[in-house]
């Protein structure tokens, strides 16, 4: 395991929508009353320390949050408790309509969950919502102090981290996603300007979490359509730093409800609600929302009944549906199609000593909720969408005496991590209903074996564990960034330089051609290298080895180099020629089994894009777009060819997308300018290395060569290698130093 970097303590600023406690004002005084929600817990694990000391925190949790209090309200008031320091952010009520009931909850809330024509696309939504996070940032600007980590919640402030990016460029920023990110072809109904400012706003943070690696992905994606930047590992390279984007599936206090169960209150609850049913229970609990599938479960159930009446009077199904937005019509309509669909279920198939269906609107306790989880049966969890869903987690959890059978939702997040549930498509009325049906027949053998399964994991990765993940990436991007370097070339470094090559005796130097050799042209068939250049080439290569290493192929680097007693390396390492040699010699790994399909999916691109062209070599496919008539247009089509090899390419193709400057090609893996690097330096004890290129394929050089080796990144983009220079003109001048020692 890596080694975490030291860190100075500072504090944690927590910042979501809301404050994490509710401030009532009378009389007496002010009174705070302290949420416990899963965030809430979450973020108190790491302001205790409670599982590793290196996330230590100094003072008590400043909280940025909105609050429905006046300034005149609360002028003059402390607002604390033993956890947290409150700092309220004052949103005035027309405002706060148009950004958290419009644009949040109208646009991002319906679209992101794929209900698209529910969106309300209003211009002074997205107004708003600029406004609004403007207003969070300047509540927190003052705040702010060296070292203090900022950690960003959800998709009311997406904006926010650039924000304060722009004002505090060395203080540690998270940022994380509580919803389900959407596809791109969700993701591109936005108006442009507006998810340009999404993807520009989330990206000011040092490490971007979602619970899925489908989130990930899309993300990913989107990024790389907005703002044209691919990812390596899932960093971003944005020149002048990294982002890491990742997946972190949020739990919870596996603990509090595991310990729950053998609670007084729990047990007192759980004995109610199994006396007066003596019948298998289906439970679910869920608040009103189009996203949770409430109509796809009643009507499953339904299918269910009408199936199998031999279960008539032997189950019964717990509804509960906590109110929410029901001032809304749209939620207004949605009630009372539950109402109606129950009403229907209970008058078809109901008798005087038995209810198919128990619906109630209202919230829970949480001692009355563990008791409804520990006493069913069957949890039937079915959200169309949903970011993770943690009542799934929650009924686990509580299940210490490992009975229960949890239907679960394909849709959402949780399904990735309890695939021992029962997986069921939520639109499928025959799917639930076959799922129900199974769940109550299942031996309690089984059930045992799924349920403990599952509790293991909730227990190895509940929500404490979900903090410190979270927070050793913010930690471990550090090491990344020390590890890609970004500092030029000094004086000092080339005297350094020209002093071991000086009393070297044993000299090899790696050259990339496109960029570091030549400058980068519009027609790369004019990228021809100078007689100057040649000269100093020829000069160093008649006393030291030199390998030029490009992606070129073998015709184009024989026609404009071949005269220079030079090695020369085509397609990324795939054909060598070795100085006082004529013919090449592919790389014994590479094989001919791939380019059909590959060309098929480029040719489509090069009709789609005027201008640009594909380039077959031996090799390899590279798709050019340096050439085409518009450029921006191109570079789209770029993002869109990479994302779809990227999902073509399966991993025993053993492919590699490489993205270069104005190119896409694709590649074998088993060979890179790294490996081919490698097999020059082993031919000798070389005492004096140095390596330069400007490509992203020169990473692999950079990463391959010794510590000894001297490697320098050409251009200003993050780099593994130690140095930069500014660009191909400087790239002559170092050399011409070499031919002068």
């Amino acid at each position: 395991m890596k080694k975490l970097p030291t860190r100075k303590k500072g504090r944690l600023i927590i910042v979501a929508y809301r404050l994490p406690f509710k401030i009532l004002k009378n009389e007496q005084g002010t009174s705070l009353f302290q949420n416990s929600g899963g965030l809430v817990s979450a973020v108190l694990s790491l302001a205790q320390g409670r599982e590793n000391a290196s996330f230590e925190f100094e003072d008590k949790i400043q909280w940025i949050g909105y609050t429905d209090n006046t300034p005149e309200e609360l002028a003059g008031v402390t607002l604390e408790n033993e956890n947290f320091r409150a700092h309220p952010v004052f949103i005035s009520q027309e405002l706060n309509d148009n950004y958290y009931e419009g644009f949040c909850n109208d646009l991002i809330w319906p679209l992101f969950h794929y209900f698209p024509s529910l969106a309300k696309f209003e211009t002074e939504f997205f107004e708003a919502y600029q406004e609004a996070n403007l207003l969070f940032y300047e509540t927190m600007k003052d705040i702010i102090q060296p070292d203090d980590v900022i950690w960003i919640h959800d998709y009311q402030l997406m904006m926010l981290p650039d924000l304060i990016r722009q004002s505090f460029p060395a203080n540690k920023i998270g940022f994380f996603f509580h919803i389900p990110f959407p596809s791109f072809e969700i993701f591109r109904l936005l108006p442009t300007t507006w998810r340009d400012a999404i993807i520009d706003g989330m990206l000011g943070a040092d490490v971007v979490g979602f619970h899925t690696n489908d989130y990930v992905e899309y993300f990913l994606k989107a990024v790389r359509m907005v703002i044209g930047q691919g990812n390596r590992m899932h960093y971003v390279n944005l020149n002048s730093r990294l982002v890491k984007v990742d997946a972190f599936p949020i739990s919870i206090d596996y603990n509090k409800f595991n310990d729950a169960y053998d609670d007084e209150k729990v047990v007192k609850e759980r004995k109610a609600a199994r006396a007066p049913l003596k019948k298998k229970i289906i439970f679910s609990v869920d608040r009103l929302d189009y996203s949770k599938g409430l109509l796809n479960r009643l009507k499953g159930y339904e299918r269910f009944l009408e199936q199998h009446d031999e279960w008539h009077e032997k189950v019964s199904f717990i509804m509960m549906v906590v109110p929410s937005r029901d001032q809304i019509e749209q939620y207004q309509n949605m009630k009372s199609e539950i109402d109606q669909t129950v009403g229907r279920i209970s008058a078809k198939y109901g008798r005087i000593h038995w209810q198919p269906i128990i619906y109630q609107y209202r919230s829970m306790p949480f001692e009355e909720l563990v008791g409804m989880y520990t006493a069913s049966d069957v949890a039937l969890i079915t959200p169309v969408r949903d970011g993770m869903n943690l009542v799934c987690k929650e009924y686990v959890a509580s299940r210490k005496d490992e009975l229960g059978v949890l239907i679960l939702s394909e849709m959402a997040g949780a399904a990735a991590e309890l695939g021992e549930a029962l997986i069921i498509n939520p639109t499928d009325s025959q799917d639930i209903a076959d799922a129900i049906l199974k769940a109550l027949e299942m031996p309690a053998k089984e059930q045992r074996k799924r349920m403990k399964a599952m509790r293991h994991r909730l227990r190895e990765y509940d929500v404490f564990a979900w903090t410190n993940d979270f927070f050793t990436q913010m930690l471990m991007i550090e090491q990344e960034h020390d590890r890609l370097s970004h500092e030029y070339l000094s004086e000092d470094d080339i005297q350094e330089i020209n002093e071991k090559y000086t009393t070297a005796k044993r000299r090899i130097f790696f050259f990339d051609y496109d960029g570091t050799l030549v400058p980068i042209v519009r027609n790369p068939s004019e990228a021809i290298v100078t007689e100057e250049v040649k000269a100093i080439i020829a000069e160093l290569a008649h006393r030291d080895t030199v390998v030029i290493i490009s992606g070129r192929d073998r015709t184009f680097l024989e026609s404009v180099l071949g005269d220079l007693p030079v090695h020369l390396v085509a397609e990324h390492g795939a054909l060598i020629r070795t100085h006082g040699k004529s013919e090449w010699v592919l790389n014994p790994a590479y094989q001919e089994d791939w380019k059909d399909d590959i060309r098929s999916i480029i040719d489509l691109y090069v009709k789609r894009c005027p201008g640009a062209f594909v380039e077959e070599k031996e090799t390899s496919l590279a798709w050019h777009y340096r050439t085409a008539d518009d450029q921006e247009y191109a570079l789209r089509r770029a993002q869109e060819l990479a994302w779809q090899l990227k999902s073509f390419i399966q991993p025993e193709m053993h492919l590699q997308i490489i993205e270069g400057n104005m190119v896409i090609e694709v590649k074998k893996t088993a060979f890179n300018k790294g490996t081919s690097a490698q097999s020059f330096v082993d031919l000798d004890d070389y005492d004096f290395i140095l390596a330069m290129g400007d490509d992203t394929t020169d990473e692999d050089m950079f990463e391959t060569l010794p510590d000894t080796a001297f490697t320098i990144k050409v251009g200003d983009a993050l780099s593994i290698a130690k140095k930069h220079i500014k660009n191909q003109h400087a790239v002559m001048e170092l050399l011409s130093t070499f031919t002068l020692s």
